[in-house]
């Protein structure tokens, strides 16, 4: 069976998340997107832990679904942890996505993490206890946990972050390395960036949402042709089997906030080079610049960049169907024109993903308005515009308009490159437009 997931999302407990975020609407728009299976989100909020006991029923082995109507959406039991903790004399902040096969076991993990924390003050509990104790606690509960490591790349809170986090697997995770199958690449870097790292290969790379709305729910996610069951679902991961994690769906990279370095209070974007170049200091306030995640491949990496490794779990890039609509309308995501003919769209295609990713383009035109199903052809193939997004700061794309960095950001070295995927048989690879650089005043 073919189905998508996205597996990290966060509920309406969590800060600066959606009222919306609870699995009734999860579900709606799971159906909208396109999307078979999505985690629940902060299971070990003990608020929202009572909405899923109340609100959801068993289906398929280890997944739920809701109690009342006939949705065909199905849940997966996840919950985010936030580890702020000192190794070796050094402060690391990581985060971890748990994956729980029934509500028993999440309520055992429930009950031994508040010992350990407030499960209260957040949907995302901050613990104070290195990482490995957390890996250890919850498959000591249950075997069939299990845990990866969150937005793995991202400067602040991750695995391998340049501000707060390790070199490798093994330095966070000690003894409990063994136990980590999968990482959880974030928006800011995508399948062909970790290929860079040999020691990367055997460990799954999967791409989720991280959703704080249901709008955003499957922006990345996992596409899969397997039985719809956890243990399924799970060993799929940790075999890392081509044959049934088909591929990942992703942003393109440079979309997301931390791809480039920077400095936001100054507006300075520098590619790795050119950060090198300045010492990784900001030239306006002699600052340290926030590395990103494209630097911080690059000094991790033991292989060039475009190494592709035989045979590899593919990759496809999208931009959301919101996001192509504003663009082909100049207008802007959220107004009535766009959402309109977002729904007009989804009314006639099924689903957004069945949209973006199945219809072809001739039989898109007969529904959809020429210039849209123009911007749906321009993502397939990669013919975008894109301004790396820095320290926090999204990148800017764009399908039909030429770009010029609004904040009047410096943009440096920042070139065309190119990603080769196999998906189902078919190379394909996007090329992304380069920027031409912002020109400001001499440092």
């Amino acid at each position: 069976m073919r189905f998508i997931a996205d597996f990290h999302v966060h509920s309406k407990y969590s800060r600066a998340t959606s009222k919306d975020m609870d699995v009734e609407n999860l579900s709606r728009w799971a159906e909208i997107k396109g999307i078979n299976l999505v985690g629940t989100g902060d299971f070990t909020h003990p608020n929202y832990f009572a909405e899923l006991k109340l609100r959801l029923v068993r289906a398929e082995e280890g997944l739920y679904r809701l109690k009342k109507g006939n949705s065909a959406t199905r849940f997966i039991l996840t919950t985010e942890v936030s580890h702020i903790f000192s190794q070796k004399g050094k402060s690391h902040r990581i985060h971890t996505i748990i994956f729980a096969p029934d509500l028993g076991t999440a309520s055992k993990i429930n009950s031994k993490l508040s010992k350990m924390g407030n499960l209260s003050a957040d949907g995302r509990p901050i613990l104070g206890q290195p990482v490995k104790e957390l890996v250890k606690l919850v498959l000591d509960i249950s075997e069939k946990c299990f845990l990866v490591p969150a937005h793995a790349w991202t400067p602040w809170f991750s695995l391998f972050g340049a501000n707060s986090g390790f070199d490798s697997i093994e330095e966070c995770f000690e003894e409990e390395g063994k136990n980590i199958y999968c990482i959880e690449t974030g928006l800011s870097s995508d399948p062909p960036m970790n290929w860079r790292l040999s020691a990367l290969d055997k460990i799954a790379l999967i791409s989720n949402s991280d959703a704080h709305s249901p709008r955003k729910i499957g922006r990345e996610a996992n596409v899969f042709d397997c039985d719809l069951n956890y243990s399924t679902i799970i060993h799929a991961l940790k075999t890392k089997d081509p044959t049934k994690l088909l591929y990942t769906i992703e942003f393109f990279p440079e979309e997301g906030k931390y791809h480039y370095d920077g400095h936001r209070d100054c507006k300075i974007i520098f590619s790795p080079d050119e950060s090198k170049k300045h010492n990784n200091i900001c030239p306006r306030c002699k600052k340290k610049l926030t590395i990103g995640v494209c630097h911080r491949v690059d000094t991790l990496a033991d292989r060039p960049v475009n190494y592709k490794p035989d045979n590899p779990i593919g990759n496809k890039y999208l931009i959301p169907l919101e996001e192509v609509i504003a663009d082909a309308l100049e207008q802007n995501v959220g107004t009535q024109a766009v959402d309109e003919q977002y729904h007009k769209l989804i009314a006639r295609g099924k689903n957004e993903f069945n949209i973006l990713l199945d219809v072809p383009i001739e039989e898109l035109k007969l529904f959809a308005p020429q210039k849209i199903a123009e911007g749906i052809r321009c993502v397939r193939e990669g013919r975008i515009n894109i301004v790396p997004g820095y320290d926090g700061v999204f990148g800017k794309i764009s399908i039909f308009r030429k770009l010029e960095d609004e904040s009047n950001a410096k943009t440096v070295g920042y070139e065309s490159n190119s990603h080769t995927e196999k998906i189902q048989e078919s190379r394909t690879s996007y090329q992304v437009s380069p920027v031409q650089p912002i020109q400001m005043q001499m440092f």
